[in-house]
């Protein structure tokens, strides 16, 4: 079972030159895929090694569950704050030394949202801006102790919010309400508006700066929905993005697309 699970998810990296399409894969293959990933490996073993250091560290149960209380409410807002300001600005591009890395962080997944390995964000990039996020907020409270189990705690909801995220673009409907609730709000921010809806499990901080939408009808069809303002015109202006990829940005989605599109239109009492 796990070999043929195995053939098929390898299966997926080849044909139209994608790779891990969320959007020919089914969930146990997903579950494969994920479970096997690097960047979920890395997670998790940094999870585990904080885990550790907090074992060997602590005194008090306090000094533990108040750091990880705290990254489970920040984490939210950090997230929003860093997709809507940073992932979603129209500075990174404009400059040489800072295109490939916006390119890699964002502007891929919003090209092509069904490719794996550009959803995941890349270790080296996305390790830093978690400990920068959850190591302060832990220290704060409880000394070093607080700092690595704050780190541990973000590993973790990491994880949680990534495999989320797959679910939200691959082709499949969450049996659970919650979760396919949190699939058509994400699908439309990829297919209808980017200007909203910049949450992956919690949408509070969209509800609470007035970003979120709940119907597709609520706000207009964005025309940079897929290229995020980077258009033929910022890639004459601005070419080094387009000079990466090898093309001009595309302002429409893959014909594979077609059903996260129908997904985004269904209407949840």
């Amino acid at each position: 079972m796990f070999l043929r699970l195995a053939r098929k998810a390898a299966s997926t990296r080849i044909g139209r030159g994608r790779s891990y399409d969320l959007g020919r894969m089914t969930l146990p293959e997903l579950w494969l895929a994920y479970a096997t990933y690097p960047a979920i490996l890395i997670y998790v073993a940094l999870a585990l090694a904080a885990t550790g250091a907090v074992i060997i560290t602590a005194s008090r149960w306090d000094q533990i569950a108040f750091p990880v209380l705290a990254v489970f409410v920040a984490y939210p807002m950090a997230w929003y704050l860093i997709h809507r300001f940073i992932l979603h600005g129209r500075w990174l591009y404009k400059m040489k030394w800072s295109a490939a890395l916006w390119k890699r962080i964002h502007f891929d997944h919003h090209q092509d949202p069904h490719r794996l390995e550009v959803l995941f964000g890349a270790p080296a990039n996305t390790v830093p801006t978690i400990a920068l996020v959850t190591m302060p907020i832990g220290y704060a409270i409880a000394g070093w102790t607080g700092a690595a189990a704050a780190l541990a705690a973000g590993m973790v909801t990491t994880c949680v919010y990534e495999f989320i995220h797959c679910i939200q673009h691959l082709n499949y409907k969450p049996k659970s309400r919650l979760i396919l609730r949190m699939k058509q709000d994400h699908v439309m921010h990829h297919f209808h508006n980017e200007t909203g809806n910049f949450g992956i499990v919690s949408f509070a901080p969209d509800r609470l700066l007035g970003t979120y939408y709940r119907q597709a009808r609520e706000v207009p069809k964005s025309a940079s929905v897929y290229n995020l303002g980077y258009d033929l015109d910022e890639a004459e202006r601005y070419p080094f993005v387009m000079a990466l990829t090898g093309a001009p940005p595309r302002d429409r989605p893959h014909s594979a697309f077609a059903p996260d599109l129908k997904a985004a239109q269904v209407q949840t009492p």
